[in-house]
């Protein structure tokens, strides 16, 4: 399928690694992917705080904020997380992937129940049923049983569990290098070609 022509939903909640789910959004957006940005309340508040990025209470002031941040226009669509008329919510609109950066545990469970709260979990649930992409990114450390007993429910449902774990080897001298590794492996599971990080085995690491 052309880039051009791809359409991918990523949506932050409220757990600590809103960075990844920016950085993503940007190197989307760059090699020409139609992005919807769902962004829960608590992930707008995590956001503000990690970010100092203000999140306004308006959803069209939202929109015009992602959009300026991003220096895009209509590639991207943003939509209150309670907002079951976007085209996302639906099955015959869903996108070529969801990718949940960060995820928290309680999105998580929710998504593992089948529970449909809020947009971002029930894209999720169109995601699985659609049999397309879904890549969760938890961070949370550390794991409890109910925790890995829910990641491994979405795994054997057929979702990507991809935990937020920079590696070391590529000798990162920057947080941003950590950053890139983690969303360099999301774009790898999204089958998408980068230059975020230096593989291993490459002509540098020898």
């Amino acid at each position: 399928m052309d880039k051009t022509n791809k359409h991918m939903v990523v949506a932050i909640t409220g757990a600590s690694g809103t960075c990844y789910g920016l950085r993503l959004i940007k190197w989307l957006l760059q090699h020409d992917v139609q992005i919807t940005a769902l962004i829960s309340r608590a992930g707008g508040q995590v956001l503000s705080h990690e970010t100092g990025l203000a999140w306004p209470d308006e959803p069209g002031a939202r929109l015009e904020m992602l959009r300026g941040y991003f220096n895009c226009s209509d590639q991207l669509q943003y939509y209150d997380e309670r907002n079951f008329l976007a085209p996302v919510a639906s099955g015959s609109a869903a996108p070529d992937a969801v990718v949940v950066v960060p995820c928290s545990m309680g999105s998580l469970a929710r998504i593992a129940a089948g529970i449909s709260d809020n947009l971002i979990e029930r894209a999720a649930d169109v995601a699985l049923k659609e049999h397309r992409s879904l890549i969760l990114v938890p961070r949370e450390t550390p794991l409890n049983v109910l925790h890995l007993e829910n990641m491994l429910r979405l795994a054997r449902a057929g979702a990507c569990i991809l935990p937020a774990m920079p590696a070391f080897y590529h000798q990162p001298g920057e947080i941003s290098d950590l950053i890139d590794f983690v969303v360099g492996k999301i774009l790898d599971s999204l089958g998408e070609d980068h230059h975020l990080f230096q593989r291993w085995g490459s002509e540098s690491l020898t």
